[in-house]
């Protein structure tokens, strides 16, 4: 064995010795080379024969930075807010805790990519790496466990395997106490899920995206931002990006409409511009088209392979509990766009307390927004998904019965607001189901009539709801009882509709009462509104229907608003025979407070006679006769015509005085239409006493008041003031619309064209005519409109006669006063503006 090794040592010294000197072809044999695309890395080792063992001793390659954001849609747009409100909820905690911030939403309005977007931009911030797991937490049942996730983030560190929760959570937090790096969290389930995620140290950052609050978090000191739908613009421009600028410039008004349809949620925008991408040839008007039908809306939304906006919305609804989803169910079936804890206890036949703990479920996961005070709402497309769910759950029946329910309980807060606003009234009948213990009680009148403002869109959509179901009924009493609604706030259009079709109703109903109801307060709208021909047509329906019947009440009550709409029409004498008939009607079965109203209408015809002590007399006879009923409103307005016609009788302190009484009553009870009409009267008796500068500002606040409900009346003190402001001057003006130069008053606009059927404000050269006053204003004078056909005594007290003829002993109305009663000025009865 020793010889031969020998002899091999010898033969390889040979065979070296012999190949030195033979040049640098020789040497280049020698060694190995890599050609073409091949690549060695670590050890590499060629050898003819290994004999024994090879050991290499390296360091091991070092771990990439983990950057595991997913990347941005194209379609990207907006959200700058968002992305602002997001860094300054980050800058809130920069030198202390790690910041938590956590995205919420309803499905599909773009969480994962808002917040995907945000994090992108602050890579160099975060040099330890950015983490992403999509959490799966649509349901309890596909949500990732929290040592999946860990186990995930580990390795991705190339940290050693822990075993365990608890020993992963422990281990993630020391490899990242050191480091700062960002954390997202997407679709996350429940606050316990992140809670084990949160990694160590102060210099990192960690953003959660859920459908669910998550208010849990709030205890780890989270901040809370929720995304909303992407406004108009911003929704055009994801549709421009993802189907081309110069189509959907093409056809605007319909891709407007689309917009609308999508209601600015990003998911329905994308799966638009994705079948829109793939059908070059479609009109985008075919896209608006096919989005307009409420049933088909949903399946539109879907394109094959992707996420459906049903289908995110089913997930959300699977995680509902049972009560929660039925209250969702329930709320798709109803035609109105907020709902309160009345309504949802309707719904459900719970208690309006369950039923807010059902509706903060509904919250809590998204599917419902919390809009505070003015109620909750769904999302457009979310109303049409539990909708769906109801139509699928639920059978004809019990759909019409929880409408139904949801109906009884507004007619029931209706008509207690009504008890509260018209408490002389003598309210017809109001047939509901809800339970006394579940009606909607409120503080005072002025809380009710707010309440009643709020909610005049989904009454009327209730309204009409009830005339398709055939609830005849049911649709004229809720005409009848919002009478308040439509007599203090002056929504025309409203007022006439809600009264053809109570109208109808009642006619359908077969009930000549409620036919007789709603023809006089229907009348009264449609003079408010200036239709006085139609107006006239009504109340004189009314008359013949009362006469037939022997309905004493309810004739003098047509009476009264055909002596109204004569005195509207500027033929106040024509109107003086049917008001005297009123009142002798009414005198003659007791009705104190329907003669008072009528000798109302009779002190203004007076005033456009320029017979101002006759007024005296009339309004003040009103005045004490109100005063003993149950009708604080109309005493007060009583007390107002009292005051302007002192200042037209020269006694201007006098009136003054009871018009500032007046003013303060008017105020208290939130009667807006009112404190415009005192307000003018009180600038008309500062200009009578020689000062402009008052009168101006009762000008300025009449106007502002009038603006949102009646461009009449708003149009009317812009020319008092254009008037004011030339006579200060001392120049005439010219024709309406000219353009003289001046300076309009501060807080005023300059006139422009008068819209027709509006009366200009003529001017003088000095001195101040107060039989210029238009005493009635934009209202029906004095219109009472009694709750059923009375024909006997009422009940509320007598005519109190022979008293202080004057009229000028307190008013027992003040600011607590509840506000208008049926028998407000109710339309509108006004003379021409002559100076």
């Amino acid at each position: 064995m020793s010889e031969d090794r020998e002899e091999r040592e010898e033969r390889e010294r040979g065979r070296e010795q012999e190949g030195e000197g033979e040049g640098e072809g020789r040497e280049a044999a020698r060694h190995n080379v890599i050609s073409g695309e091949a690549a060695l890395t670590g050890v590499t080792v060629q050898a003819g024969q290994v004999y024994g063992g090879i050991h290499a001793h390296l360091p091991a390659a070092a771990t990439p930075v983990p950057r595991q954001l997913p990347p941005v849609s194209r379609l990207f747009t907006d959200r700058e807010g968002d992305l602002r409100a997001l860094e300054a909820a980050r800058d809130r905690r920069a030198g202390s805790a790690s910041p938590l911030i956590v995205v919420t939403g309803p499905a599909g309005i773009g969480k994962t990519t808002v917040a995907t977007h945000w994090l992108r931009q602050l890579t160099d911030a975060y040099p330890g790496g950015q983490f992403y797991v999509d959490l799966r937490g649509h349901t309890l049942d596909s949500a990732v466990r929290p040592g999946e996730v860990l186990g995930q983030f580990l390795r991705a560190m190339g940290a050693p395997a822990a075993t365990g929760l608890a020993e992963q959570a422990a281990l993630w937090r020391s490899m990242t106490a050191q480091l700062r790096i960002a954390v997202l969290l997407d679709n996350a389930s429940t606050a316990a899920q992140v809670r084990s995620l949160l990694p160590g140290g102060e210099g990192s950052l960690v953003v959660v995206t859920c459908r669910q609050r998550l208010t849990g978090l709030g205890i780890e000191g989270a901040d809370f931002h929720e995304l909303g739908s992407l406004p108009p613009k911003a929704a055009t421009e994801l549709l421009c990006r993802g189907v081309g600028a110069e189509r959907i410039t093409r056809d605007a008004a319909a891709a407007k409409r689309v917009v609308d349809l999508c209601a600015g949620l990003p998911l329905a925008l994308c799966l638009v511009s994705a079948r829109l991408a793939a059908r070059p040839g479609q009109p985008v008007r075919a896209m608006a088209e096919a989005l307009s039908s409420d049933r088909r809306r949903l399946t539109v939304l879907e394109v094959k392979g992707e996420r459906a906006v049903r289908g995110v919305l089913d997930e959300s609804y699977a995680a509902l509990s049972g009560p929660a989803a039925e209250l969702y169910r329930g709320l798709g079936l109803l035609p109105v766009l907020t709902f309160d804890r009345w309504l949802a206890a309707a719904v459900c036949q719970v208690t309006p307390a369950e039923a807010e703990t059902r509706l903060d479920a509904l919250v809590e996961a998204n599917l419902l927004e919390d809009h505070g005070e003015a109620g909750y709402r769904f999302h457009d497309l979310v109303r049409l998904h539990a909708g769906e769910r109801a139509y699928a759950a639920q059978s004809r029946a019990d759909r019409a019965a929880t409408v139904r329910r949801a109906f009884d309980v507004r007619l029931a807060a209706v008509a207690e607001a009504e008890r509260l606003l018209v408490p002389a009234r003598q309210p017809m009948a109001r047939d509901h189901a809800t339970p006394l213990a579940r009606v909607q009680r409120f503080d005072d009148a002025p809380a009710a009539l707010a309440w009643l403002a709020a909610q005049r869109p989904d009454l009327m959509s209730l309204l009409r709801e009830a005339a398709t179901r055939g609830w005849h009924e049911a649709a004229w009493q809720l005409t009848d009882a919002m009478w308040p609604l439509f007599l203090r706030l002056r929504h025309h259009e409203d007022w006439i509709a809600a009264h053809r079709i109570g109208l109808d109703a009642a006619r359908r109903a077969h009930d000549r009462a409620a036919e007789r109801q709603m023809l006089t307060s229907g009348a009264a709208g449609l003079s408010s509104a200036g239709q006085l021909d139609e107006a006239a047509e009504w109340y004189d329906q009314a008359r013949e229907s009362a006469r037939r019947d022997g309905a004493r009440r309810p004739y003098g009550q047509a009476l009264l608003g055909l002596g109204a709409c004569k005195f509207e029409l500027g033929r106040g004498a024509e109107g003086v025979p049917y008001l005297r008939e009123a009142i002798e009607v009414w005198e003659g079965i007791g009705y104190v407070r329907g003669a008072a109203l009528a000798r109302i209408v009779l002190g203004e015809i007076a005033l456009e006679r320029s017979a101002p002590q006759e007024a005296v007399g009339h309004f003040a006879h009103a005045h004490r006769a109100l005063g003993t009923v149950r009708d604080p409103h109309d005493e007060t307005r009583a007390l107002a015509f009292l005051g302007l016609a002192h200042c037209r009788a020269g006694d201007t302190l006098r009136g003054t005085e009871e018009l500032t009484r007046a003013l303060e009553t008017f105020t208290g009870a939130g009667s807006t239409h009112w404190q415009g009409r005192t307000l003018e009267m009180l600038g008309l008796a500062a200009e009578a006493q020689d000062d402009p500068g008052t009168a101006a500002e009762h000008y300025q606040r009449a106007r502002a008041l009038w603006q949102p409900i009646s461009s009449r009346d708003a149009n009317r003190m812009r020319e008092r003031l254009r008037t004011l402001h030339t006579r200060e001057r001392g120049t005439a003006t010219g024709a309406i619309g000219t353009d003289t130069g001046e300076t309009v008053p501060a807080g005023t606009e300059a006139a422009g064209t008068v819209p027709a059927g509006t009366e200009a404000a003529g001017t003088e050269a000095a001195g101040v005519d107060l039989s210029g006053m238009d005493p009635a204003g934009a209202g029906a004078a004095g219109v009472d409109f009694p709750g059923a056909d009375s024909t006997g005594a009422d009940p509320t007290g007598a005519d109190p006669t022979g008293a202080d003829p004057t009229g000028t002993g307190p008013t027992t109305a003040g600011p607590a006063a509840a506000g208008a009663s049926d028998a407000e000025e109710a339309g509108g009865p006004r003379t021409p503006e002559t100076p």
